[in-house]
């Protein structure tokens, strides 16, 4: 692998991870590197899932001159929401902040 390679999947992560998080309805309380972490490993998880079972289409879509398939991005897509899901989880019920967990109070 080349040093290319390493920008391309933490770009591609972070990509991922961000879209995780946009489609997960509800507010996630996890950082940005967290988020950039999450999508890495899903996209890798989501690489060896694809390649493992076979899970490829015909529909490929083309980013500087590397061709990515979109099944296997789905796929990377599904298991970082599950991911972030898991992650905002924990973060809540590891978090030391009453008053963030209480919802807001109306006033007038």
């Amino acid at each position: 692998m080349r040093a290319q390679d390493y920008l391309v999947a933490i770009v591609l992560g972070a990509v991922i991870g961000t879209a995780a998080r946009i489609l997960l309805p509800g507010r996630q309380r996890i950082g940005l590197v967290l988020t950039v972490l999450i999508g890495i490993g899903a996209a890798v998880a989501g690489a060896w899932a694809a390649d493992h079972w076979d899970l490829h289409s015909d529909a490929l879509f083309e980013v500087a001159g590397r061709s990515f398939d979109w099944l296997t991005l789905g796929i990377q897509v599904g298991i970082a929401i599950v991911g972030v899901a898991i992650a905002a989880v924990l973060a809540r019920a590891f978090s030391t902040d009453i008053e963030a967990d209480r919802p807001a109070r109306r006033r007038g």
